[in-house]
């Protein structure tokens, strides 16, 4: 017996959540046993792997793939589903495990957080289509997001982050750690944005680019998000550096907006430059700087909920 979408292809980073997810995995597969769902299991060895394994898959013809990890996770999984500019396979599935050091995504849509209700939620045959947002960066290579991306100030904390993780700090509480280490030495920029058909020029330090509505463990960032709708919503942070002392305790609640010093926008193609140029940030993975591009493929992938 297995799902209406045929067996599951756990896609696992088993080093995720410093190896949270691999000492998830016996526990999942459990649950799937008992739910009488077919499974096999894909244990990720590089980056890049947990993409080539999906893409690998639905070649295979199979079509229902489940990422085990974090956020990086599913952003790699995602990128695996998608081939020039829509999905590789239109009636694939992608279920969502959160079993790493934070999973933001699930957050937008009521998924189970605990890795044993959330193999059990795979049964059934509900199904979400959601979009996904596409970026360009400066060296011209296009990557998927399914969350959230950033130009700025937070692909800073990102990459601060990413220097944390040999430390004791997981999580929200990693996030938070490198927002403050970062935020002292980046300044703000003059940046241009080119939304659909309208041009914009501020003085800013973070443009959001946000498909759902949560970030860096449970902020909240973008309350009015809808990752159906067809469009990027974009906030620019255009005020001094210290609105972030102010603005960050409401962000967990999403009670920041309306705000006198952040614009906010809604496109569905995007471009931004900076002088001098800002990094780039897609899911909580670096992937470059600007000038970089946006858009998005509506309806591009069905997500289990």
């Amino acid at each position: 017996m297995t799902s209406p979408f045929g067996p599951l292809v756990l896609i696992a980073n088993p080093r995720a959540g410093r190896g949270t997810a691999d000492q998830a995995l016996p526990r999942i597969e459990r649950v799937l046993t008992s739910s009488n769902l077919s499974y096999r299991v894909v244990r990720t060895t590089r980056p890049g792997h947990a993409g080539e394994a999906a893409r690998q898959a639905l070649r295979d013809g199979e079509r229902f793939l489940v990422a085990v990890g974090g956020d990086g996770t599913v952003h790699e999984v995602v990128n695996g589903m998608i081939e020039d500019g829509k999905p590789l396979a239109p009636d694939a599935v992608l279920g969502v495990v959160a079993a790493g050091s934070g999973c933001d995504l699930i957050r937008s849509f009521g998924l189970p957080s605990d890795a044993e209700q959330a193999a059990a939620h795979l049964a059934g045959d509900q199904v979400r289509p959601i979009d996904v947002g596409t970026v360009t960066c400066a060296d011209g290579e296009t990557r998927c997001f399914v969350n959230i991306a950033q130009v700025g100030l937070g692909a800073a904390v990102v990459a601060r982050a990413a220097g944390l993780r040999a430390g004791r700090l997981l999580g929200g509480a990693r996030y938070a750690a490198a927002f403050w280490l970062a935020l002292p030495g980046f300044r703000p920029a003059p940046v241009r944005l080119d939304a659909d058909t309208h041009s914009y020029a501020w003085r800013a330090f973070n443009v959001v680019v946000a498909n759902c509505r949560f970030y860096g463990g449970g902020m909240q960032i973008s309350p009015n998000s809808d990752p159906c709708d067809r469009l990027l919503d974009i906030l620019v942070m255009t005020g001094p550096k210290s609105d972030s002392f102010a603005t960050l305790p409401k962000v967990y609640k999403g009670a920041h907006l309306p705000h006198r010093n952040i614009a906010e926008l809604r496109a569905a193609q995007l471009s931004v430059e900076a002088d001098p140029e800002f990094p780039v940030e897609a899911d909580g993975e670096l992937l470059g700087t600007t000038p970089a591009s946006f858009g998005i493929i509506p309806g591009a992938i069905r997500l289990k909920v």
